[in-house]
């Protein structure tokens, strides 16, 4: 099957992550997925919500907008707070970062995760994620150095390294990192979010036309958790930079 951009099937779109975007915070990353891009910023503060106050643990919480040019037609900008997608997308996005930070060892601060489509082409939430985990490490590193009570090492932080990616199926092959034009013709839409050393935090499958088979699923699977592991590693020698 030729894709548009004649990448194989299991290729990724060019990958690339800027880190310290933002002059004022540390915890900043534009993050490009071909022509998508996200600007991706942790901020620390110094509480918790007052729901948490008394579990004497941190917090971790995301938000997801997309800018007002970032699509071919001007977005309204909302006022309201976030629409439906954006909520659920925004609410994916703090589970999956929940899911590698451990929140007893940062005291009672919140990190908050913010990630702004700049550009849309397919794919805005999984490269949020994975652009988050850049501004997280980003982040706590600098907590770390900067704070004599945070006595937890960023390992002993974040406890393991994620990334994600969206897959498809059309006419039976398995496509990886759908751009636009593919991610609305597809059959089958699938996210997937997935640690470094293959351990799955979250699936997210419709078939928008045909039923997937379980064949299918694992072999989706197996080609997005190889991208994860690829994915992974450009993230590394983005942070190397960092050191």
């Amino acid at each position: 099957m030729k894709r548009h951009d004649d990448r194989q099937l299991v290729d990724l779109r060019p990958i690339r992550f800027e880190p310290h975007y933002i002059k004022h915070h540390p915890g900043s990353v534009l993050v490009s997925f071909g022509d998508t891009k996200v600007l991706v910023t942790c901020t620390i503060e110094e509480r918790v919500p007052s729901w948490r106050v008394k579990s004497q643990l941190g917090w971790l919480t995301a938000s997801y907008d997309m800018l007002p040019a970032s699509t071919h037609e001007r977005r309204r900008r909302s006022k309201n707070g976030p629409d439906g997608r954006a909520s659920e997308i925004q609410r994916l996005i703090g589970r999956s970062l929940r899911n590698i930070v451990d929140l007893s060892k940062i005291g009672q601060r919140t990190l908050n995760v913010d990630c702004d489509v700049i550009q849309a082409d397919g794919g805005t939430r999984t490269a949020a994620i994975t652009g988050g985990y850049v501004a997280v490490m980003l982040a706590i590193q600098s907590l770390v150095k900067a704070n004599n009570d945070v006595k937890a090492s960023v390992s002993d932080i974040v406890t393991s390294q994620l990334a994600a990616i969206s897959l498809g199926i059309k006419d039976g092959h398995i496509l990886t990192d759908l751009c636009y034009v593919e991610d609305v013709d597809i059959d089958t839409d699938f996210n997937l979010v997935a640690t470094k050393d293959g351990r799955i935090i979250e699936v997210q499958g419709t078939a928008e036309g045909q039923a997937m088979t379980r064949e299918e699923v694992d072999a989706i699977l197996d080609q997005g958790l190889s991208a994860i592991a690829t994915l992974c590693d450009l993230q590394n020698k983005a942070l190397a930079q960092n050191v």
